[in-house]
């Protein structure tokens, strides 16, 4: 009799006898089970059943809802093979519309606006009050009490008259009230955002406040403002005309709360836009159009610029952002400290989730450039900045959609400062794992306390479009000074491809010592098919490039990928074996891992067992110098600061992206995470997304097959000795964190 592992108790349980295939020649056959059921099978003059017969004669009809694994026990060959096949006709849908519904939620909550206005009960409206004598008080320069007139006079439905609310914040800025009349200014203008919120008043009322929160002198507009209150905290002259000076400790404490009550006033305009289940007012002159004309898009954005979301405003915030950073974490006194980079920090989380909730459902596309634009940019603008202050920054920022993106442009434009390329693919969890932790083993390589290499935007390592590829623009052929560059250096053919390329090519070993001894020089430039060097070499059979460019540091990155073909790949394609075990015993058995759209690793590219016990041979070797080379950390601040970085983004990438799908076990078998996973088991994760057009999706799959590999033990060899040995404590934290990773692969597969 055939039969399968996973009924063998079941029929012994039931007195049968139970024969391995072949059965004995002495043996009464009185039933076959057999999967698949074959002529052979049919052979034996008795009864031919599938293996599911003996789960529909114990379970009946419920059978259909449970799935086995079913293990065919064969001599020569087992495999394992799905009960109920499942259709995955829909997955790609199905997961479009997770990732739609987990992009387009809210992020931010505040929960105290609630209370601001009842929508159940009318406001109950004060009677008119006469602020004549409050006019004759000012002229009279008797602010306090006309200070104090107003104060006793705010209501619901009741404004002060708009010039002697800005006729008293005139008097406040020119340094001459005293720190009562500023606290009472303050207590005001908060007082009146609770009775008065524009965000659910006639849209007069939103006139009001653009009109009073503007410069008392030059009135062009909030973000003049605002900007002028940031840099009077950060004692700077950049303001829209001259204030007191040197800065007022009252006057400073002033400038600092009128920022965190524009900080106030945009959360609740972003609470009212984003709360489902809150009920606007109704009612003659109530603003509906509550996005489209509020303050938050009138202080950072034209007319013109709202489909972007790096506006003129928005770029100088993040300059202000940066210097409050440097300033806080320069400030050793806490009592002294305004904690101006905390507001400021919230300030653009909320303009962030405001805009791209406005846009998300109008063009997906252009929420995910926007947010990437303004990550750049901000890692351009902070190059000189302490890489501690900058993942300290990073670690406050309280929109995880927002600290996705600035952690992941701050990480990478710090390895590219320290001689590091990664890559520029978009961000996934495998290349954080295959790409980033290798990263973070160099920076902890690297010399310390050494200057970080920066330069002027035009020539940042975080731009997409250039990398790190400063070499063309920088030097210059025809200069005497440059007489001894090899010549060509700058000329790029219509393929996209370097001299460096070329060299790789026709096996010019001395050219490419030049170019790679030349400052600046990026070891994995790309050209337009994104062939780096490395792969030119290694599909050519240069073999003294490839040596050469092994020996640079950095290193060249040997996981990059060209339609799943890696520099390892190329060379075992080519049949340059002398290549491919130079590259093991360089990165050792975790290059054996990687696997090309096919699914094929390195050892099912060789036809013969020698060649793949060379292969084997050549890892081990590989594997040996790694656990060999020093494992001392020599920049722990640069380390700690990376480890940071790192952390946050795998943090904020899971919020993000990742599948969560918590469902209980009775419903488990249809849970969409359950049936990815099994998607993933019974087929290649190039070819489950073959012709899937969504990137987002595809991604989403990679992800939880990322996860699959951790749990299977792979992708850990991405992190260097030095970093699994460091006790610094983000570090620490980092590795647990790969860790839970693991767990969560480790999860996923205890369900099939």
């Amino acid at each position: 009799m055939y039969y399968s592992l996973i009924f063998h108790r079941l029929l012994k349980a039931g007195m049968a006898k139970v024969y391995y295939f072949p059965p004995p020649s002495h043996a009464s056959i009185t039933h076959v089970m057999a999967k698949p059921v074959t002529e052979n099978s049919k052979s034996y003059n008795a009864p031919c059943y599938p293996v599911s017969h003996i789960v529909q004669h114990l379970f009946g009809s419920n059978c259909v809802d449970m799935n086995f694994n079913v293990a065919d026990d064969h001599p020569v060959e087992t495999k394992t093979v799905s009960f109920v096949d499942v259709d995955f006709s829909k997955l790609e849908t199905e997961l479009r519309d997770h990732v739609i519904k987990k992009e387009g939620r809210p992020r931010l909550c505040f929960l105290e606006f609630l209370g601001y206005h009842d929508p159940h009960r009318p406001q109950s409206q004060a009677m008119d009050t006469d602020f004549s004598n409050v006019g004759s008080m000012i002229e009279c320069g008797l602010f306090t009490e006309a200070l104090d007139s107003i104060r006793s006079a705010v209501f619901p439905g009741l404004l002060p008259p708009m010039p002697y609310l800005i006729s008293l914040l005139e008097y406040a800025q020119q340094g001459n009230a005293t720190s009562v009349f500023l606290r009472n200014l303050q207590q005001v203008m908060c007082n009146l955002l609770v009775t008065n919120p524009p965000w659910l008043a006639p849209s007069t009322v939103k006139k009001y406040y653009t009109q009073v929160l503007q410069c008392p002198r030059c009135k062009a507009g909030p973000w003049s403002f605002l900007e002028t209150a940031i840099s009077y905290c950060l004692s700077s002259e950049a303001t829209c005309h001259p204030l007191p000076g040197p800065a007022l400790p009252t006057l400073l404490h002033f400038h600092s709360d009128l920022v965190a009550f524009f900080l106030r006033l945009f959360q609740g305009e972003l609470h009212s836009v984003t709360a489902r289940d809150f009920v606007l007012p109704q009612g003659p002159g109530v603003s509906q159009a509550s996005a489209s004309g509020s303050l938050l898009y009138g202080t950072f954005w034209t007319v013109w610029e709202r489909s972007t979301l790096l506006s003129r405003a928005v770029k100088q915030l993040t300059q202000l952002l940066v210097q409050a950073a440097v300033k806080d974490y320069a400030e050793k006194d806490e009592k002294q400290r305004l904690h101006l980079a905390d507001t400021l920090l919230n300030l653009l989380s909320v303009l962030v989730e405001f805009w791209c909730q406005q846009n998300f459902k109008l063009n997906q596309n252009l929420v995910e450039k926007g947010l990437k634009d303004l990550a750049e940019h901000f890692a351009v603008v902070s190059q000189d900045v302490s890489p501690v202050v900058l993942a300290e920054l990073v670690a406050r920022i309280s929109s995880t959609r927002l600290k996705l993106v600035m952690a992941d442009a701050i990480f990478r434009n710090l390895c590219c400062r320290n001689g590091n390329t990664v890559g520029d693919e978009p961000l996934s969890l495998k290349k954080m794992v295959l790409s980033y932790l290798p990263a973070l083993g160099s920076l902890a390589r690297s010399p310390s306390g050494a200057r970080l290499r920066t330069g002027p935007p035009s020539h940042s390592c975080t731009s997409q479009e250039t990398g790190c590829r400063t070499q063309s623009s920088l030097v210059n052929e025809t200069g005497p000074e440059n007489e001894n560059l090899p010549r060509g250096l700058n000329r790029v053919n219509a393929a996209g491809e370097t001299l460096l390329h070329r060299a790789c090519k026709r096996n010019q070993v001395e050219t490419v010592f030049q170019i790679l001894a030349l400052p600046g020089t990026d070891i994995n430039v790309k050209d337009h098919a994104g062939w780096t060097p490395l792969h030119e070499a290694c599909n050519h059979g240069s073999t003294a490039c490839v040596e050469a460019l092994l020996r640079h540091h950095p290193a060249p990155v040997l996981n990059n990928q060209v339609g799943g073909v890696s520099p390892l790949h190329d060379a075992l394609l080519n049949r340059h074996m002398d290549i491919a075990k130079m590259l093991l015993e360089h990165a050792g058995s975790v290059l054996l891992q990687q696997a090309d759209e096919d699914g094929r690793t390195a050892l099912d590219l060789v036809s013969t067992t020698t060649q793949r016990e060379e292969l084997l041979h050549s890892a081990q070797v590989g594997d040996s110098a790694l656990r060999n080379k020093v494992t001392k950390v020599s920049n722990l601040p640069l380390l700690e600061a990376g480890s940071s970085l790192l952390a946050h983004l795998i943090s904020s990438y899971q919020q993000e992206r990742a599948l969560c799908d918590h469902a209980p076990p009775s419903d488990r078998a249809r849970s969409l995470a359950y049936r990815l996973v099994r998607a993933l088991e019974t087929h290649s994760f190039q070819k489950l997304t073959l012709g899937w057009t969504d990137q987002r999706v595809v991604r989403l799959v990679e992800d939880a097959d990322t996860l699959l590999e951790l749990s299977r033990g792979r992708y850990l060899g991405q992190v260097s000795q030095a970093v699994k040995e460091c006790k610094g404590q983000n570090t620490m934290f980092l590795m647990e964190m790969l860790e839970n990773l693991k767990s969560l692969g480790d999860a996923l597969m205890a369900d099939l």
